[in-house]
């Protein structure tokens, strides 16, 4: 016996032992190697874990006790390990998706053999040898989310059949659904694939895994139909943002689990398979199919099986009818969120609001671009409602504004813009709604003054822009709004000093606009603050600008057109690093451009309709500017400069003194869409690699026009979104002898050339004729020669083509008869010859068109040529043999007839001697 037990305490101390060499006071010196390794690889590649969750790292000889560690109790090895970073910002996470800042192999956690639990989500980094996890035979949570997958969802992962959830979000991975091990995942229960460029169909497979509860594939690029099977056991559905298409399966809203379905932003089409006949599961708490293509009539009564019904989203579904009467039905479920704007609503909706009233825990409300007619819903208002979030923008809605200011204590978004709605704000609008963040009531008809009590609330956005406001604006605003960002108080008819003298703005203030009103005077001295946005164009402004505007570090956009100030552009804007849009048109400057030693980040910059000179500094040569207005002034100087703006749009010289040739370098410049250089002093040839330039919009252009803007979220980010983007005005671009304004798409409207009114001369290069996308070209009044191109005819699109005003010869090429969206044709005043076109588009232009081309004729019956003076008929100058054989011959027959009446016929005879 004692032999036994000497035995047992021996193989206790060699245990003992083993335990002592191989772990450190309970984790592993194998284990806790690895985990300084990442830890120090985390450090150096910027993810400051010493102040984070992981600053425990280190701390102790025993690894189990560290953050985001635990073991298993039996074994002593690591068996849940999370390295996510806490207190991740999901904003800053999606801005930084696929975003690549150090490189991480997968094969360091094979040391870590008894993992249950792997989180390294939100490091940014490129995932190497996912082959590493295979040896972790007992991983049921796997979450790589963004970061960086190289190539498509890895074969491998078929291997890890002991997976339960994993998460793959937000990893940028292309390739398809097919082949890959995710049908050999039977444990399954979740799969996160969204925020991926993913692509090809939807397999059946994948949805089928037998215990499958939660599937997100959003933001891919999936297309194809949706494969599903009634008896398949999803309890949440993800599919929003790709490019679904065909109808929705009725056996979706039979899935027996399902709790919450979002399709939107598809191309779905037909009818929303829910009627009288069918059932949804009585579990589903969600629906949302808003942007799709859907028709047919929808009935909220078809939802009465949906007892726990939370949230619909039908909205940007234009042909979908949208009804809500109740036929004695009373809904079971109470909503928190329903949003059905840009449909085809009820527009019994506002004004019998039966449906509205049976939903007593609504927080989310958006009925808005539905056109709605009747009075302001004031019931909406009322101390019982619970109204977090309204939208009810773009309709018809009418009234008076003074019923609906009660007190609210849960409102904290209000949108009524683009009404009818006439009344005044109170004056005690702060203590009415003290939690409200986003106030617009713009487009409307309110009128009186801005209440000071303003300055006391919590609004962030306060937008009262294109109503009927008087008075000057309380200072207040501007200085001690503490929780102001943006304020919209455009095109009313506020007056007074502009900005009421302050000069320091309030530490929040991010965006002021106060353009088209009556403000007077000049800005203060000594400008101060975080400012990112002024629009004060369209004002009475008057004087030169304070040099304190020019050192405002955070200015991003700045618009001062339609004033009338002085002086000159202080070198002071060279400090401007961040500024992006600059529109100091329609003004007094004088004076040269300053030439700064760095280059401005500016994407949008006019200057138009001034007194500047010199020749165009550095200034301009931002290789980021999409558009560039620098017509109506002095400058001189070549083009040269030019060729440098890379991403240039829109380049406006016209009405200047530039001179030189048009070099070939202009070419390079693939991305414009309109050039106007007219009415300068350019000399010499058209470059023929003109024609090579594409002349139509972009596939990227959003990257095209500069904005800059904010964004707001009220609970929900999918529902109480509110986004404040600012633009600039546009530019004038002249076309079918008319100057019209583009903005923003003005690419779907207008793309041209203008360079009319120069001493350009040579031939027109036929090369110019491969411009199929150009819809307005003008080379009048220059001294261009030679022939019309025939190639013109493959101007498929064109809408207005001047070339009056040369010495082009000729004749007019008949392949221009097939142009067939022509509304403006001149070619006056050349020495064009031959018949005028009568077919097509060109035979619709009168005289005007065709006047002072001497042998330009019309070959139709008792035609006269085009007069030289623009008249028609024989005026004198006119020439045409055949004109005039045909008259002498005439001549004679008439006069050998008549002798021949006289002297050989009776009659004649007769009236002979009567005389």
């Amino acid at each position: 016996m004692d032999y036994y037990l000497s035995w047992r305490c021996l193989l206790l101390v060699l245990c003992t032992l083993n335990s002592m060499f191989l772990s450190c006071s309970g984790c592993f010196l194998e284990q806790r190697a690895s985990l300084m390794d990442i830890s120090s690889r985390l450090i150096i590649f910027g993810h400051d874990y010493e102040n984070q969750m992981h600053s425990s790292w280190g701390v102790g000889d025993d690894c189990c006790s560290w953050k985001g560690i635990t073991c298993d109790n039996s074994t002593g090895l690591i068996s849940h390990l999370d390295l996510s970073p806490i207190d991740q910002d999901m904003d800053h996470m999606e801005e930084m998706e696929g975003e690549c800042i150090w490189h991480l192999s997968l094969t360091i956690f094979s040391l870590f053999p008894e993992l249950q639990l792997l989180n390294i989500s939100g490091l940014f980094a490129c995932l190497h040898n996912f082959e590493g996890l295979q040896g972790l035979s007992k991983l049921k949570y796997l979450d790589l989310s963004f970061n960086s997958l190289l190539g498509g969802i890895p074969g491998s992962v078929g291997k890890l059949v002991s997976l339960e959830v994993i998460n793959l979000n937000g990893n940028v991975m292309g390739g398809t659904l097919h082949s890959t091990g995710l049908r050999n995942l039977h444990n399954l229960r979740e799969l996160h694939l969204g925020s991926n460029e993913l692509s090809g169909s939807l397999p059946a497979s994948l949805f089928a895994l037998p215990r499958l509860e939660y599937l997100d594939l959003s933001d891919n690029l999936l297309h194809g139909h949706i494969p599903i099977n009634s008896s398949w056991n999803l309890r949440e559905l993800r599919l929003r943002s790709n490019k679904l298409s065909g109808s929705i399966p009725a056996s979706v809203f039979a899935l027996p689990c399902l709790e919450y379905l979002d399709l939107s932003d598809n191309l779905l089409q037909g009818y929303v398979p829910i009627n009288l006949s069918s059932k949804c599961s009585s579990l589903l708490q969600t629906i949302r199919l808003s942007k799709n293509k859907l028709s047919g009539k929808f009935s909220f009564f078809w939802l009465r099986n949906c007892v726990k019904l939370k949230q619909i989203d039908l909205s940007r579904n234009t042909d979908l009818v949208v009804q809500v009467e109740l036929h004695g039905w009373v809904p079971k479920f109470q909503l928190n969120t329903l949003r059905l704007s840009w449909c085809n609503l009820d527009k019994s909706m506002i004004t019998e609001p039966n449906f509205l009233r049976t939903q007593h825990h609504l927080r989310f409300l958006d009925l808005s671009n539905n056109n709605l007619p009747g009075n302001m819903p004031d019931w909406l208002f009322t101390n019982e409602a619970t109204l977090v979030y309204l939208n009810l923008a773009n309709n018809s809605l009418v009234g008076s504004l003074d019923r609906v200011w009660q007190h609210q204590t849960y409102l904290k978004q209000v949108n009524i813009s683009l009404n009818l709605v006439e009344g005044q704000l109170p004056a005690n609008i702060s203590l009415m709604f003290p939690n409200l963040t986003i106030l617009d009531v713009s487009h409307n008809i309110i009128s009186g003054t801005i209440p000071p009590s303003l300055c006391n609330s919590s609004i962030q956005l306060m937008d009262l822009s294109n109503n009927r406001f008087t008075g000057e604006v309380p200072s207040c605003l501007f200085t001690d709004f503490y929780a102001l960002n943006v304020l919209k108080l455009s095109n009313n008819s506020l007056g007074g000093k502009i900005l009421d003298g302050v000069s320091s703005f309030s530490g929040h203030l991010w965006a002021i606009y106060l353009d088209n009103n009556k403000f007077e005077g000049t800005l203060p001295r000594n400008l101060s603050g975080d400012i990112a946005l002024m629009d004060l164009h369209g004002n009475k402004m008057s004087g030169e600008l304070s040099t304190s505007l020019w050192f405002l570090p955070s200015l991003e956009a700045l618009s001062l057109s339609c004033n009338g100030l002085t002086g000159a552009i202080h070198p002071g804007i060279c400090t401007l690093t961040k500024l992006r849009i600059l529109d100091l048109s329609e003004n007094y400057f004088t004076g040269h451009i300053p030439n700064c030693s760095t280059v401005l980040p500016l994407e949008f910059l006019s200057v138009s309709g001034n007194s500047l000179s010199g020749f165009p500094s550095a200034f301009f040569f931002s290789s980021s500017i999409t558009a560039l207005d620098l017509s109506h002034n002095q400058f001189t100087g070549n083009l040269e400069w030019a060729q440098y703006l890379s991403q240039i749009s829109v380049l406006l010289l016209s009405r200047n003194k530039f001179v030189g040739q048009i070099s070939s370098n202009l070419c390079r410049l693939q991305r414009l869409s309109i050039i106007d250089i007219s009415h300068n002093i350019l000399s010499g040839s058209i470059p023929p690699c003109i024609g090579g330039i594409a002349l139509e919009d972009p596939d990227d252009y959003e990257y095209g026009w500069p904005s800059i803007g904010i964004t707001y979220s009220t609970g929900d980010y999918a529902v109480g979104m509110y986004s404040s983007h600012y633009e600039p005005q546009g530019f004038t671009f002249t076309t079918k002898g008319n100057s019209y304004t583009y903005g923003q798409n003005f690419f779907m409207w207008m793309s041209g050339i203008d360079f009319s009114s120069n001493m350009l001369s040579g031939d027109i290069p036929k090369e110019m004729g491969n411009l199929s996308h150009i819809k307005s070209l003008n080379l009048s009044n220059n001294f261009l020669t030679g022939l019309i191109p025939t190639t013109f005819g493959n101007m498929s699109e064109i809408e207005s083509l001047d070339l009056s005003g040369n010495k082009l010869d000729g004749t007019i090429p008949w392949q221009l008869t097939r142009l067939s969206s022509l509304e403006v044709f001149s070619v006056a005043y050349n020495n064009l010859s031959g018949c005028l076109p009568a077919t097509g588009q060109l035979g619709t232009f009168d005289v005007d068109s065709y006047r002072g081309n001497g042998n330009l004729r019309s070959c139709t019956s008792s035609s006269y040529p085009v007069a030289r003076n623009g008249t028609g008929g024989n005026a004198r100058g006119d020439s045409d043999p055949i004109i005039y054989v045909v008259t002498a011959v005439s001549f004679v027959l008439a006069f050998w007839a008549t002798i021949t009446f006289v002297f050989c016929h009776p009659f004649g005879q007769r009236v002979i001697l009567k005389l």
